[in-house]
Parts: structure tokens; C-alpha cells; sequence
């Protein structure tokens, strides 16, 4: 059965000067201050559409990695996963760097680069982004 998440925006202003707040609906966990400053120069203590696509996706793909290492019988102690989201004002997002650190017993280097680079192509949040350049690396710690 499909799951759905709802955050909502609620915006006043011009880009350039106006502000907003995205409020997480689903899990309750808070309401996020945003501006275009805040975006596209220095966060100032305010996230952006890009960290939280960042939040989305490194989550998701330590998800993903984790599930096919399990299956191959070698579960992970540890994943530390980060991506980085670039956003070029006028252009878009721009790329995507995930970034991964393994720690899992039984399992090779090479092992472990392919296992990511499955998981970046299956995880439905690198597929909903599949229009970005998203590169990887990869290392066991």
C-alpha cells in the first residue's frame, strides 16, 4: 500500500525579499524558516529546498544500501552517508554528490562500490531526481 508525506509552505513577498516557513505535516517534527538569501548565498541558520532534497536523498540512499547489503549477507554496522545539493541561481540544481563511508564486516572495497552504485541507480530518490548529474564515492571506513 503506497505511504505519503505532506509538508506545506506558506510564502509572503518577492523572491529577492520575501520569506517563508515549511512546516513537516507528516512527522511533526518542526517548521523550517526560509528565504532566497538564505538559499542562494549563506544559510544563516534557515535551510533551503536543496538541504532538505539533501536530507531526502542521503537518507534514502543509506536505506537503499543498507537493504542490499542485507540481503547479500552482510549487514552494515555503520553507513555515514551526506550529499551535497548545488543549486546555480538561474540554472537550477546542478549536481548531486552522495557520499558514503561503510563499516560492514565480510565484504570487499570493490564489493562495497558496487553495492552503493546499485543503490544510488534503485533509490526512489535518486530516480525522482534522475534529470540531476549525482556522482558517488564510495569507502569502506
Amino acid at each position: 500500500m503506497p505511504t505519503t508525506r505532506l509538508a506545506t509552505t506558506t510564502w509572503s513577498g518577492s523572491l529577492a525579499e520575501g520569506k517563508g516557513s515549511v512546516e513537516m505535516k507528516s512527522s511533526g517534527i518542526g517548521t523550517f524558516d526560509v528565504s532566497w538569501p538564505s538559499r542562494a548565498e549563506q544559510p544563516n541558520g534557515l535551510t533551503s529546498p536543496e538541504e532538505l532534497i539533501a536530507a531526502a536523498h542521503s537518507s534514502c540512499f543509506s536505506m537503499a544500501l543498507s537493504a542490499a547489503l542485507s540481503k547479500a549477507g552482510t549487514p552494515p554496522t555503520t553507513l555515514e552517508t551526506s550529499a551535497e545539493v548545488e543549486l546555480t541561481p538561474g540554472t537550477g540544481i546542478t549536481g548531486i554528490a552522495l557520499t558514503v563511508v561503510g563499516t560492514v564486516e565480510g565484504i570487499s572495497a570493490e564489493d562495497f562500490v558496487a553495492a552503493a552504485e546499485g543503490a544510488k541507480a534503485g533509490c526512489p530518490v535518486s530516480q525522482a531526481l534522475a534529470g540531476t548529474t549525482i556522482t558517488l564515492q564510495a569507502s569502506l571506513a
